[in-house]
């Protein structure tokens, strides 16, 4: 199976890259290489012999590989590519900000989706080659119990590890398998019977198992791997006692199965409620927008002399001040900021600092120029007191104009670190 995995890895390498009518013709050679394996005599074998005894007929393992491959066709005929984290949530994908905000259930069915077809081929082929064995090991409900908690608890870890990024894929509840094949492996040795996994057949998964370590830690930190292993070995010590004798009755498997879900919201309850501060970013952005429109609108009104400058400082002072100042409280009131998201805010924040500065010596700006404008014969002058008097008052004026630009234009390079690709 270790070869399978590799072949198919190759095969989707060369698919990528070969003609359509290559392509046809590799078909044919694939088609005609598993007729003759499938006719080729086959070797005795006890232990395939009993496990099949034990459990003739698979169900869990098949059932998994037919939902993981049927959604991942109806991902490629939707909306959106594969690739797109939006995508991917949009199916099911686990992210901090949704699965830990009242989403819990992300954590099972980001386990049936995948971003990439090697993804999918990969995660599928060592599924069947460990359920062609633990399944009828352990039994169907066994098996089954297993696959969901380790895919669960390794969504767990990787919330903790990475709260911010799209989770999606098998790995963590086939890892988890990994684990059960270890502990059953343990309990054979101690136990040995017709059922204990013989080393001629951990010797073939290994080069499997390699294979998939590596293609992980070439896509991803291999912490929710971890996670999944360790549950499945945990619950494997348990439920595979006394498998070379049977399956493990139901009834240890619930009680597994419940201490295993109330450690998972032990594990879950310092995770709850992750802060999506992307949504607070936009409106920011936003409140930029609309309120340097709403100025210019009001500016260009005070230009052709229909509102006075007085009008325009109190236009800022009642309107777009009080805006800048919610936005302010709304950022600090922020609570459980993932760390990656933490220099955005802390951008953020100073943005709004640095505008609600701009906009408060605008409006100081302003509001001297109304003075000197409401003043008595502020042009010609004969009175030299009068004169300069009106001329310092407008340099002040000037000053504090020029203050306001210079915070304006350091507020506004703030804004380009929070504003997305996109808007910039």
């Amino acid at each position: 199976m270790g070869t399978l995995v590799l072949l198919l890895i190759v095969l989707y390498l060369v698919y990528r890259g070969t003609t359509a009518e290559d392509r046809a013709r590799l078909v044919r050679t694939a088609v005609d290489a598993i007729l003759r394996a499938k006719n080729a005599p086959r070797q005795p074998n006890p232990f395939r012999d009993a496990l099949q005894e034990r459990t003739p007929r698979l169900v869990v393992m098949p059932a998994l590989v037919a939902l993981n491959t049927a959604i991942f066709v109806f991902m490629l005929f939707g909306a959106g590519a594969l690739s797109d984290p939006a995508t991917l949530v949009s199916w099911g994908g686990s992210v901090g900000p949704r699965t830990t905000n009242l989403e819990w259930w992300r954590l099972v069915t980001a386990m049936f989706v995948h971003s990439g077809m090697l993804h999918l081929l990969v995660n599928m082929a060592v599924l069947v080659q460990l359920g062609l064995i633990l399944e009828r090991l352990v039994g169907p409900l066994a098996f089954a119990s297993v696959y969901i908690a380790a895919g669960v608890f390794g969504g767990l870890v990787s919330l903790s590890a990475y709260p911010v990024s799209v989770t999606v894929g098998a790995s963590g509840a086939i890892f988890g398998l990994y684990g059960l094949l270890i502990a059953s492996s343990i309990w054979g040795v101690i136990h040995p019977s017709s059922m204990s996994i013989p080393m001629r057949t951990l010797k073939k998964l290994s080069p499997a198992a390699g294979l998939f370590l590596l293609y992980n830690l070439a896509i991803g930190g291999l912490e929710p791997a971890a996670g999944g292993m360790v549950v499945g070995f945990l619950c494997g010590l348990v439920l595979a006692i006394g498998v070379g004798d049977g399956k493990p009755e139901p009834r240890r498997i619930g009680i597994t199965m419940g201490v295993t879900a109330l450690i998972a919201v032990a594990a879950a309850i310092p995770l709850r409620r992750i802060t999506d501060v992307r949504p607070e970013i936009a409106r920011v952005v936003a409140l930029e927008d609309r309120t340097a429109s709403t100025y210019k609108t009001a500016a260009d009104r005070f230009n052709s002399g229909r509102i006075t400058a007085e009008a325009l400082a109190q236009l800022i002072d009642r309107t777009i001040v009080p805006e800048v100042e919610a936005a302010q409280a709304h950022l600090r009131a922020l609570d459980r900021v993932p760390q990656e998201h933490q220099a955005l805010v802390a951008d953020a924040e100073e943005f709004l600092r640095l505008r609600h500065e701009s906009w408060r010596l605008r409006a100081e700006g302003l509001r001297k120029t109304s003075r000197l404008l409401m003043q008595p014969g502020r042009t010609g002058t004969s009175n030299d007191v009068a004169r300069l008097r009106a001329e310092a008052q407008y340099r002040a004026n000037m000053i504090a104009l020029g203050n306001a630009e210079g915070a304006e234009r350091a507020s506004l390079e703030a804004l380009q670190k929070i504003r997305p690709v996109e808007q910039k």
